[in-house]
């Protein structure tokens, strides 16, 4: 099965939705994990962080779903449904090079909570939201339907033949 043509923008937005699930899912059985590794002891009783590991471990945790997703399969769970693969430009399996540069660049969106001593929480948590609109942006506009991160990576979103 080979892909076809650049999917529309609104299945890969409808595959976030579902992807959302599944990395929630993803970040509760890591906190479980780590609640059962620590005695329940990751924050003490005014919420600050105990362990230093815990957050990075669940950020490899979840780039590691996208990344083994992406290149081994070329589907995450929530694009299954919606028929969409990410594939290299000509419309093959991306490579963990690509998979990887991909990524990065989607997940540096994150790096805005750590806004959160300038400002309030609030403003904190939508600015990733407001950056990975920002990435996603030209999906709707690009002939191809590449967002920033498929443009660096050199992938595509493609539709599956039905």
């Amino acid at each position: 099965m080979t892909p076809t043509s650049p999917a529309p923008a609104w299945r890969r937005f409808a595959a976030i939705v579902y992807d959302v699930l599944a990395v929630v899912a993803i970040v509760m059985v890591v906190g479980l994990l780590a609640q059962m590794v620590t005695g329940g002891k990751l924050f003490d009783e005014h919420g600050r962080m105990l362990t230093w590991w815990y957050q990075p471990l669940q950020g490899l945790v979840v780039g590691a779903y996208f990344l083994l997703s992406w290149v081994r399969g070329g589907q995450t769970l929530g694009m299954r449904p919606w028929r969409i693969r990410v594939t290299d430009a000509r419309g093959e399996r991306a490579s963990w090079k690509r998979g990887s540069v991909r990524l990065v660049i989607a997940a540096l969106p994150l790096a805005l909570v750590l806004i959160f001593p300038l400002t309030s929480l609030k403003a904190a948590l939508w600015a990733p939201v407001i950056g990975w609109a920002i990435l996603l942006s030209p999906a709707w506009f690009d002939h191809r339907r590449r967002a920033i991160h498929d443009m660096v990576a050199g992938t595509e979103i493609r539709r599956l033949p039905t």
